[in-house]
């Protein structure tokens, strides 16, 4: 997977920035179930956290409880559509549908 992400890296222009994968990302239970489209969005990582939050839909949800907390490890299972965008480094935004995808970045994402 680490050639997938590094791949879709070069392509976009963004440095290769892996999470480890103890950390935890945000992921709704819409991206659980495999709903389309998928997106992603990352922020600084902070202690144990990843920076990633995974949902899917067309919109963000406000609520608090919308995202859980997953550990990465699990999501080869969960959700392994995010998988190939996660070496992307905070800042940077991704969105597929299948056969669609969309990478860019998006600097109002660091700003904490």
């Amino acid at each position: 997977m680490e050639a997938t992400q590094q791949d879709i890296c070069r392509r976009y222009g963004a440095a290769f920035m892996p999470p480890d994968e103890t950390c935890k990302v945000g992921i709704s239970e819409s991206a659980l179930r495999g709903d389309l489209p998928l997106n992603g969005l990352r922020h600084p990582p902070d202690i144990g956290t990843s920076g990633w939050f995974i949902w899917a839909g067309e919109e963000l949800s406000a609520e608090p409880d919308f995202f859980t907390p997953l550990h990465l490890y699990h999501l080869d299972e969960e959700c392994p559509a995010a998988l190939p965008y996660l070496g992307l480094p905070p800042g940077w935004r991704f969105l597929v549908t299948g056969d669609y995808e969309d990478v860019w970045f998006d600097a109002t994402l660091l700003d904490v």
